[in-house]
């Protein structure tokens, strides 16, 4: 088995999820009472989302680099940037290490191509559906995403931020995500993606107007298959 490298807690609340969706898999792939080989380090996200508020990309990259090489030299053998907002800068963490940072707009999109869906819905942070970073990469694997409306979107930053990352899962704010999701099916969506590594926490892609893909799961599925030694998922990764 591969050792894990995770990057979380931006938020801990996901990072939590990753954690124990990867030894979920793992036990289910394995058996017994097998569970992942992995290591996590887990900034203090005060201090990531001050840098973000900024738009000082580059020293979140510094920050998220010196991480990366540091579970590097401890033995990962693959890198996970356990949040979607944080693969803005994705290449300039990869280029700090030599092991394979597994992609979550990459696996994303492979799902999203194996099931026939071509303009999902994303709903994210500001700076996902808004920096331009994720719906440029989907359209060069050949998917076209789709955002809300400005005000829709600021309702979705502001339930991630100021309820999910802070533990909260509130009916009302889960109201209010199923209302944009309608409202975009009626404009053309074909799915639905989970496009913060939170929102897994209050809509269960299961029970979903449209195909929900959850990003947080996905992720963590492809890092448990390249730990296990799914070569296509090694090929993917080292692209």
């Amino acid at each position: 088995m591969q050792t894990i490298g995770l990057i979380g807690g931006m938020s801990f609340e996901s990072s939590a999820v990753y954690y124990r969706l990867i030894n979920e898999m793992v036990r289910e792939r394995l058996g017994g009472l097998a569970s992942a080989d992995l290591l996590m380090h887990s900034v203090n996200f005060d201090e990531i989302v001050a840098m973000q508020r900024a738009g000082d990309w580059d020293a979140a990259a510094n920050r998220l680099g010196d991480v990366a090489l540091h579970l590097q030299i401890a033995g990962a053998r693959c890198m996970l940037i356990c949040t979607n907002t944080m693969h803005l800068i994705a290449d300039e963490v990869a280029s700090r290490i030599s092991v394979p940072l597994i992609h979550i707009i990459d696996e994303t999109a492979k799902s999203l191509k194996a099931a026939g869906r071509k303009r999902p819905l994303l709903l994210a942070t500001r700076y996902t559906m808004e920096h331009g970073f994720y719906a440029d990469r989907m359209k060069s694997l050949g998917i076209d995403v789709v955002v809300p409306e400005a005000a829709d979107r600021t309702s979705v930053h502001d339930i991630i931020f100021n309820e999910l990352c802070a533990g909260k899962v509130l009916d009302s704010s889960r109201d209010k995500l199923m209302q944009i999701i309608e409202r975009e099916r009626a404009k053309g969506a074909d799915s639905i993606v989970l496009g913060c590594t939170e929102i897994c926490l209050i809509l269960d892609p299961k029970h979903l107007p449209l195909p929900g893909f959850d990003t947080t799961e996905i992720h963590a599925r492809a890092a448990v298959e390249f730990a296990l030694g799914d070569e296509s998922v090694e090929e993917i990764a080292a692209a």
